[in-house]
Parts: C-alpha cells; sequence; structure tokens
C-alpha cells in the first residue's frame, strides 16, 4: 500500500514537502490541507502585492499540485473541522507546514491601544485575506510609525506611500488601494532599535525606496558609520556594505515636489505607545548598540501618529494537539520529528527565518525522515477523510475549485493588474458552488 501522507498548509514548507516526497522512489499519495480554497500561503497572502516577481514561484508549487498522486482540501481548518487527532487516524504521516501567521504582541505600555496593527494582520488586510475581510484600519492619520527594520517593515511603508500609478500592475485590491490612496498619510516613520548596519532589509527592498513618484526616503547622514565593523561573515558584510552605500545616497536624492516622506530613524526604541483608548504618539528612547545590542540612552523623544504597525516578528497559531515549545514559540519538535508519524517544516519547525527558498531543505529533511520511518502504508487516507468530511457536514474544495476562483480573479482584473481578488471565503466558495 501506499504511504498515505498530509501535509497541514500549503505554503512553500508544505509545497517542498510534497515535491520532495514525490521526487523519491517510494510509493506515496499525498493531501495538502488548507483551511481556504486558495493555496500557496504566504506567496499569495504575505509577499508585497508589487513584488508579483516573487509570486512566481507558485507556478513550481502548481506543477506538484496536479500530480497525479496529490490532492488538495481547502476550506478545511485543522482544529475545528478535523482535530489532529482525527487526521493522524487516517494518515500514515502528517506533517505541520503551518507557518507563523500570528503577531507577537507589542509589549510596552500602550502596545495594546485601538490603532497598534500588528503588521502580520496589517499585511493579511492589504493582501485580502479573507482573514481580515472584515477589518478595516483607521488611515486616519498623517504619520504612521512601522516599528522594524526587516523586510516587512519597509513592505508596509512602502505600499503606503505608492501612488495608484505605481500600484496598478499589482495584485493589491481595488477597494484596499481606494482606502490607502485616500488617506491622508504624508510621513512614515521606521524606527529600528540598532543602526543601518544591523538593520535586516535586503538591499533590493532598499534601493526601491530612494525610486518613489511621490515618496522620498529621508535619513540623518551623520549616524551612517564610514565602514562595516564586528563580528560578521564575509557574506554578512557585503551585504551591510551595500545596504549603506544606498543609505549614504538617499540624502542626495532630490525631494522635488514629492508629498510624502519615508522616516529611516535608527537607534530609537519604543517605550510607549501615547494616547487614552485610541494611539495618539509614540514615545522613544535612543540608544546606542553595545556588542549587537541595543541599550537605552535615558534621552526620550516623542511623534504624534495615529497607527502603529510593529513588524517585530512573527507568532505561530497553534491547534489542539500540537505542542508548542514555549522558549522558540515553535512547534516542539526533533529536527523536525514531532512524534511517531507526526513532523514538522518551515518556520513551525524552526523559526520565522531566511527566504521562501529558505523552506525547501526542510521539505527534504521530512521526506527523508518520513521514508525512514515508514517503509510501508498501512492507514486508508483521503478517503477517510473525505468520508470524515461529509460526516461533519464540511464541504471541502478542491485544486480544480481553485483553479476556477483564479480564473474569475484573473477575468475580474482592473487594466494592468494581474487579478482582482476576493476578499471572503463566502465569494470565493460562490464561485464554485461550494457556498
Amino acid at each position: 500500500m501506499p504511504i498515505r501522507i498530509a501535509v497541514i498548509g500549503s505554503g512553500p514548507s508544505g509545497f517542498y514537502t510534497a515535491d520532495a516526497l514525490l521526487k523519491s522512489d517510494a510509493d506515496v499519495e499525498i493531501d495538502i490541507i488548507d483551511k481556504l480554497p486558495t493555496p500557496f500561503g504566504l506567496i499569495r497572502a504575505g509577499v508585497a502585492p508589487d513584488h508579483q516577481s516573487t509570486k512566481r514561484v507558485a507556478r513550481s508549487y502548481e506543477r506538484t499540485a496536479q500530480d497525479d498522486r496529490v490532492h488538495y482540501f481547502g476550506n478545511v481548518e485543522i482544529g475545528g473541522d478535523v482535530t489532529i487527532d482525527e487526521l493522524r487516524d487516517c494518515y500514515d504521516a502528517v506533517v505541520v507546514a503551518i507557518g507563523m501567521p500570528g503577531d507577537p504582541p507589542l509589549s510596552i505600555p500602550g502596545g495594546d491601544k485601538e490603532g497598534v496593527i500588528g503588521a502580520t494582520k496589517f499585511v493579511g488586510w492589504y493582501n485580502g485575506h479573507p482573514d481580515f475581510a472584515n477589518f478595516t484600519p483607521n488611515l486616519n492619520t498623517k504619520n504612521v510609525a512601522v516599528i522594524g527594520n526587516g523586510n516587512v517593515a519597509i513592505d508596509v511603508a512602502r505600499v503606503l506611500v505608492k501612488t495608484t500609478a505605481e500600484m496598478a500592475a499589482t495584485d493589491l485590491p481595488g477597494p484596499i488601494g481606494e482606502q490607502i490612496q485616500s488617506a491622508p498619510i504624508t510621513d512614515v516613520y521606521m524606527f529600528g532599535r540598532r543602526g543601518p548596519v544591523e538593520a535586516k532589509f535586503t538591499n533590493v527592498e532598499l534601493r526601491e525606496m530612494g525610486q518613489l513618484e511621490n515618496a522620498v526616503a529621508i535619513l540623518d547622514p551623520d549616524i551612517l558609520p564610514d565602514e562595516v565593523t564586528g563580528d560578521w561573515s564575509d557574506r554578512d558584510k557585503r551585504l551591510r556594505e551595500r545596504n549603506l552605500k544606498t543609505l549614504r545616497e538617499f540624502p542626495d536624492i532630490d525631494p522635488g515636489d514629492k508629498n510624502k516622506k519615508v522616516h529611516f530613524v535608527f537607534y530609537a526604541q519604543p517605550v510607549e505607545i501615547l494616547g487614552g483608548d485610541t494611539v495618539t504618539g509614540i514615545r522613544l528612547e535612543k540608544t546606542t548598540v553595545v556588542d549587537g545590542r541595543a541599550r537605552g540612552s535615558g534621552e526620550f523623544f516623542e511623534i504624534e501618529c495615529g497607527l502603529v504597525i510593529p513588524a517585530i516578528g512573527y507568532a505561530l497559531q497553534p491547534f489542539d494537539g500540537l505542542p508548542v515549545d514555549e522558549k522558540t514559540g515553535c512547534v516542539t519538535n526533533d529536527d523536525g520529528r514531532i512524534d511517531e508519524g507526526f513532523y514538522a517544516v518551515g518556520w513551525a519547525k524552526r523559526g520565522p527565518t531566511g527566504v521562501i527558498g529558505t523552506n525547501k531543505p526542510d521539505g527534504k529533511i521530512a521526506a527523508a525522515q518520513i521514508l525512514e520511518d515508514i517503509s510501508e502504508g498501512v492507514k486508508p487516507g483521503g478517503e477517510a477523510l473525505k468520508a470524515l468530511l461529509t460526516k461533519k457536514n464540511v464541504r471541502w474544495s478542491d485544486f480544480d475549485d481553485w483553479q476556477t476562483i483564479n480564473e474569475a480573479e484573473i477575468s475580474n482584473a482592473r487594466p494592468d493588474a494581474p487579478r482582482e481578488k476576493f476578499l471572503s471565503m463566502n465569494d470565493m466558495l460562490v464561485v464554485v458552488g461550494k457556498a
């Protein structure tokens, strides 16, 4: 009998696991399970809408999904529609590939005020994720504070200040684009606890900030060091030198008649969110960096703002039956093994590190572990899952349904845009007759 494997999550780590299993000589059947009718995880809902070239990796995932040994079960929530124990009863192996889709708390006074919106939630909103179909951030502010110096922070800042023309050839949903363009936002502040050398954005994303139609990048050139010092690998040192070179060019860019500014503020540690129930500002402490760590100087300053977006990391959103390591915040695992026939890959396994392709080795490791641990299948797999879902009146969607949704989104696209996303689960399911 084939080894029947369930992969929970249809993002990069899930598809890389499926692909590695298919490329082995083993007799396998793979069911990819996701709570959404739309596959591809953060490729669809995390990558910035104006980075369409990055989203093209989904084409390789499509080829995997269309293999006869692979089946897609969308609109199925593990921990809700099906318990993990029920799923493990159906399959010889279960792989957790759910990523880290939540926001960690902003653990400073006022961090829970209205107007503090975690970057994962904010990015999910502007990418049209159905979980945020009923969420509308209050953009009625001139100043926005983004906490963090990574690619997510720079994505948020860029999307907030780009023009309608710059966003025309993207999959930013039309209604959301209209909300952003009608907002009175003029200044976006990006705050980093440490300096420009320690910033984690990639140079490609950083250079984009000097090429915006109606926004100029602002920073104090005096804080830029002459060279990169510290205990860095040769590769990391080169990457940081490129970033410094780009940052040095920003003050020389002619702002012309541009109406918006993105302020790169380094050596600034948020200590309090100001206001009553709603955000009115942010208080920060100036810092110095000692041995790679930020230390407070005792000197404070404040910025008025009506929206604070912490881009400070990610948090696991576990379901019942999934053990969590309190120290790491990841699924409790031993190099991917959770329990007998139970595995983890991607961010759920190792934390939110690397780029999309970094998940590929995890898929290969998981595939090797499964084939090492299980020589022959004994469980019923997808047929048992279908029976269970039918018994529970759960209407699942398959990959053909996704292709129907995909075609509808493409046909609904405004001029130049690749698609117009459906923003709710119901709208997607109506298209395939499963609402």
